[in-house]
């Protein structure tokens, strides 16, 4: 009895090289864009005249793919990238299988798919063979993408601090390829190491940035200090809705870590967080107590409510949140913070 085929090596796209196949998953267009540009670069490295040649999957006339895997007269080797293969057609779906029963030696193919169930006969055939596989998968944790541009400014071999790092995913906002072009803006027109201060100077104008400042000020127990940052940020056109998710992100962190023992790296394994997160929530957490912070959380989902819809003054809401947070450490009760914001 043969042996069962080996099953389809994973790696980041960041350390993806050449292959007779490599499978793109995941609905991310930059992680899928980044991965290409890798191969082609990688390619080109060493052989500087490679033939690419694109592929629609969708629009894919029958035997296209066949052809361009035949041996060329002049030899060298072809890049085809397939793209699309979340639409592809019945005549693509079948040329792929057979293609991979018989590669080309001197073809590199690479497809992306962006998921769904269109071709699943093809991706179970390239996960359980020797396809390499590259996930293209959305980045939802806001410590996934701090790990993201620390990655990105690591690979230009610069240093970025920390908390630069969290100013700038909370600035810039979800988008890769935004956070990718951010970094390579201050990587191009800074020197030495990115601060949160050389942050603050290129994208300190954006809403979220300006959450983030009122919420560590509010945990800080800095009450009028917030409370002018968030008045300045609603008078200059601010929507309250980020703002209070600014507040809750940071107060769901010290909840998380409260109480909790363990190494900085193993609970932001456990907690899907940074081990500088965790740091800095736990310093936080200390000037807490149980019966305040579940008070204040209480708050904020309020305020995430009224500031929704359900107010009719939103800008009260948020007001009140703020108040609540930056007393919420320093009150002995809840009574006593309820009576300083009611």
């Amino acid at each position: 009895m043969s042996p069962a085929p080996a099953a389809s090596a994973s790696v980041s796209w960041r350390d993806l090289a050449p292959a007779p196949v490599i499978l793109l998953l995941g609905p991310e267009d930059y992680l899928a864009s980044r991965s290409f540009e890798s191969v082609r670069r990688k390619m080109r490295e060493t052989e500087p005249d490679v033939e690419s040649v694109r592929l629609d999957a969708a629009q894919y006339e029958a035997g296209a793919l066949i052809v361009l895997g035949s041996p060329s007269l002049f030899g060298g080797t072809k890049i085809v990238e397939a793209r699309g293969l979340a639409q592809m057609s019945d005549a693509f779906l079948q040329d792929a299988l057979t293609y991979l029963e018989d590669p080309a030696p001197d073809v590199v193919l690479v497809m992306h798919h962006s998921g769904g169930t269109r071709g699943k006969k093809l991706l179970d055939r390239l996960k359980a063979g020797k396809a390499v596989l590259v996930e293209c998968q959305p980045l939802k944790k806001d410590s996934d993408k701090v790990d993201f541009v620390a990655t990105e400014f690591r690979a230009a071999r610069r240093r970025a601090e920390p908390e630069a790092l969290r100013s700038l995913v909370a600035a810039v906002g979800s988008s890769l390829s935004e956070l990718a072009a951010a970094c390579q803006q201050l990587i191009s027109d800074t020197e030495g190491t990115i601060t949160a201060e050389t942050v603050e100077k290129y994208y300190g104008g954006r809403v979220e940035a300006t959450g983030f400042k009122v919420a560590d000020a509010a945990l800080a127990g800095r009450g009028g200090q917030a409370l002018g940052m968030l008045r300045h940020a609603l008078s200059t056109g601010a929507d309250p809705v980020p703002l209070v998710a600014a507040l809750a992100m940071k107060l769901r962190a010290v909840a998380k870590v409260y109480g909790v023992r363990g190494s900085s790296a193993q609970l932001a394994k456990d907690l899907g967080m940074a081990p500088w997160q965790v740091d800095q929530a736990r310093r936080e957490a200390q000037r807490w107590t149980p019966e305040g912070l579940n008070y204040c959380i209480q708050v904020l989902a309020e305020a995430d409510a009224q500031v929704k819809g359900e107010a009719r003054d939103p800008v009260y809401a948020v007001e009140r949140a703020v108040t609540a947070i930056s007393l919420g450490e320093r009150a002995d009760t809840p009574a006593a913070i309820r009576r300083a914001v009611s």
